[in-house]
């Protein structure tokens, strides 16, 4: 807690300057040229009044919008909004619009305004000056609670004034916007200290000691919910405080350093005062203020409020970050978009975004001095293992590092950053006419699935996705950055391609990629009544198939009262309408079709099938994975026993073979060649599954990476056999002797005690 409230005058506020323009409808274009100039000048933000029953004026929401568009970098806001006039769950999703329209750049001004008669049938007659703070006090609530996106449950609220009952959340904003709050009487200073980030009085309508009582009682109130009254920025609309320019800067750095305020908005439509305000006035100001705060020792550094420093981690250095990187906090507005993955929760500590190797590098420097907690490397954040977030501990998520570029394109070798996602490369190389083997899900991150393995739609024509790979830059254990490929540092070559996550942070991949023209996309719904011999015609004909042919399956277990329904989709590499009937024949005799589509179409639009937005998964996935060379009688009815046990809502199959078997067993890490399929079941409780799954696990052949959740130690060596485990424990002891990389199917090193 800072000083007590009578020693606070300068907060230490970085300055910010604005226009406050008039909204006139006269010259529509007038207050849009206005806040284009206020920009050129210089300027921090644009405002304008919110005066929608005044015919002379714009409706502000409509002008902000159309500013927005025609600006680039100024903050716009009003100033400030009539909140009886709105609903405020209308102004929360408005608000949260034209900020991710804009790229983060709106403020939020709201004021009590003097209309409160149009909702006073709400509170049973005319609204009195308590009245009013509450339901704007209420506003407030419900707007903020419409913002945060990181509950899925619908928001209630059962004010006097503002109801809201199961009202969906979002859209959720760009950043954090800041409610700035109009006021002047004791109860609003009071509801500005306790739930504002920011006040914005007018100069005008005050008197001479007015500023120090407002920010006295702004401070106290902040100071009785442990707020910091410094995460109250203080704002003010001035009018032309002299024609003398020097004089001008004078007075506003004695309202800075005397009166706390760190923004200064001035009024007026006169473009060559906007421009003079901002070229000239505003660099006095600064420098003026800048010696003052040298001179005083005054701490200018930015507030962390108390409710975001309760949210940090015990045991996480968040002082001793490395420099320029990027981190989120649990404390910080964008925390609730970074710490879950797709299907599973998580809380970690620290979400740091590198990007570049080199921050990379000092990322995982920062992981190792904090030894004892978890550490995640996240790509995507797709990945069924779950194993990208964690509880309490480090998360490095490389999505900055999402370049996607043609480096020879005779040869069709391209490098591909670890953050970037499937749809995104596809939609690059199909510019080209090619395409790369990539799953069967848009919005899985290269990182994971290519150091994995890549059991994708192309893998029987093409291989899996490691197979195209010919070099990897490679962040270590001790920090360094090395480039690895068949003739350099071969070993890591060999195990960042189905072991990667034991080896280092691969930031970038090269591969030499494929010719792809249109293919056939189908999608077809077979109705199955026997599900074991279903299941061994499925693989029957996949294995028969010729390679340019791949389907997947997925079915779930019997619904009482339906037939049971299973689902293929896959691709036919062909543009020629009768080879794709032809090749998806078998399929469909089967069983009866009770639904198909099949386009002709490109990979990047079989791949544009993703939302590219945050995850917000919660719980834990459970899920378990096995290779087999063939769906044999004894796999079906292990699988059909499987799928009747109730345990198990997913049950998928993936094709494999073909390509992926001309690669020598013991040329990557990923050494399973002989399997045919890929074979993963899912279910909500990890026990009943494990039970249901014992029935195939004694057909497993080894399991792949990326689908199995489970932490049972003999996973491993499921995972890896014999010759290449030892091979990875070797290469493991050299590169990652202290078992930095331990949390995703960890490999114990040669010497090891665990080994």
């Amino acid at each position: 807690m800072p000083a007590s409230v009578e020693h606070l005058v300068d907060y230490g506020h970085a300055l910010e300057f604005g226009s406050f323009i008039t909204p006139s409808a006269a010259n529509p274009n007038a207050p849009v040229a206005l806040a284009q100039i206020s920009e050129a000048s210089g300027l921090d933000m644009v405002t304008y009044q919110d005066h929608p029953y005044q015919p002379a004026f714009l409706d502000t929401w409509t002008l902000m919008t159309f500013v927005a568009a025609r600006t680039d970098r100024i903050r716009i806001a009003p100033n400030v909004l009539n909140v009886p006039l709105r609903p405020p769950a209308v102004i929360a999703r408005s608000a949260a619009s034209l900020d991710l329209l804009s790229g983060g750049r709106f403020d939020l001004g709201l004021g009590a305004g003097g209309f409160w008669d149009a909702i006073e049938a709400m509170g049973g007659g005319r609204l009195t000056p308590g009245q009013a703070v509450t339901a704007l006090e209420e506003a407030i609530d419900v707007i903020r609670e419409l913002w945060d996106t990181s509950e899925k449950r619908g928001v209630f609220t059962d004010g006097t004034y503002h109801r809201v009952h199961g009202a969906k959340r979002g859209p959720r904003p760009a950043h954090d916007i800041p409610i700035l709050i109009g006021a002047y009487k004791p109860r609003m200073l009071a509801l500005t200290g306790r739930k504002g980030d920011g006040w914005l009085p007018s100069y005008g309508y005050m008197k001479p000691g007015d500023l120090g009582r407002g920010n006295a009682a702004i401070d106290e109130a902040a100071q009785s919910v442990g707020r910091d009254p410094r995460e109250i920025r203080r704002l003010l609309n001035i009018g032309v405080l002299s024609r003398d320019p020097a004089e001008f800067a004078e007075r506003l750095a004695r309202l800075a350093l005397d009166d706390g305020i760190g923004t200064f908005i001035l009024a007026g439509d006169d473009p060559s005062l906007l421009q003079a305000f901002g070229e000239d006035i505003t660099p006095a100001v600064r420098e003026i203020v800048a010696r003052e705060r040298g001179e005083r020792g005054t701490d200018a550094s930015p507030v962390r409020s108390a409710a975001f420093l309760a949210a940090r981690r015990e045991g996480i250095a968040y002082d001793d970050l490395p420099s320029r990187l990027t981190a989120i906090e649990p404390g910080d507005f964008g925390y609730a978009d970074v710490r879950a993955t797709y299907m599973r929760g998580g809380t970690p500590g620290i979400v740091l975004q590198p990007d570049s190797p080199q921050q990379v590098a000092d990322a995982i420097a920062y992981a190792r001095r904090h030894p004892a907690l978890p550490l995640a490397i996240r790509s995507g954040g797709h990945g069924v293992s779950g194993r990208s977030t964690n509880d309490g501990g480090i998360v490095i998520d490389l999505c900055r590092l999402n370049e996607i570029e043609v480096l020879d394109a005779e040869r069709r070798r391209v490098r591909i950053g670890a953050g970037a996602r499937w749809t995104e490369v596809a939609a690059v190389l199909g510019e080209q006419g090619w395409a790369l083997s990539s799953g069967d899900y848009g919005g899985v991150g290269v990182g994971g699935l290519a150091t994995a393995g890549g059991i994708g739609f192309f893998a029987r024509e093409h291989g899996l996705t490691i197979d195209r790979l010919r070099a990897a830059e490679v962040v270590l254990a001790d920090g360094s950055i090395v480039r690895t490929d068949a003739s350099n540092r071969p070993d890591l070559f060999w195990a960042i391609r189905g072991a990667g996550a034991n080896i280092g942070v691969v930031t970038s991949f090269e591969f030499e990629v494929d010719e792809v023209g249109e293919v056939g996309w189908a999608q077809l719904a077979i109705q199955v009544d026997d599900v074991a011999t279903f299941l061994e015609g499925y693989g029957r004909v996949m294995e028969a198939s010729p390679r340019d042919t791949t389907v997947f399956l997925v079915m779930g277990g019997r619904r009482p009262g339906q037939p049971q329904v299973a689902q293929f989709y896959g691709l036919v590499d062909s543009a020629d309408p009768d080879t794709i009937i032809a090749r998806l024949q078998p399929f469909a005799e089967l069983g009866p079709l009770v639904q198909q589509s099949v386009q002709l179409t490109t990979y990047a639009q079989v791949m544009a099938n993703a939302d590219l937005g945050p995850h917000h998964g919660s719980g834990e996935p459970h899920s378990r994975s096995a290779l087999l060379e063939h769906v044999t009688p004894e796999v079906a009815r292990a699988a059909e026993r499987m799928l009747e046990s109730g345990a198990v809502p997913f049950f998928q199959l993936r094709a494999v073979g073909g390509a992926v078997a001309d690669v020598a067993e013991d040329a990557t890490a990923y050494a399973h060649r002989a399997a045919n399929f890929s074979l993963v079941a899912i279910g909500g409780d990890p026990g009943r599954l494990d039970r249901a799954w014992e029935s195939i696990a004694d057909h497993a052949d080894g399991m792949y990476l990326s689908f199995d959740s489970s932490l049972r130690p003999e996973r491993i060596a499921e995972a890896f056999p014999p010759a290449t485990l030892e091979r990875l424990r070797a290469i493991k002891a050299e590169v990652d002797p202290d078992g930095v990389f331990r949390d995703n199917f960890a490999i114990d090193p040669v010497g090891s005690d665990a080994a």
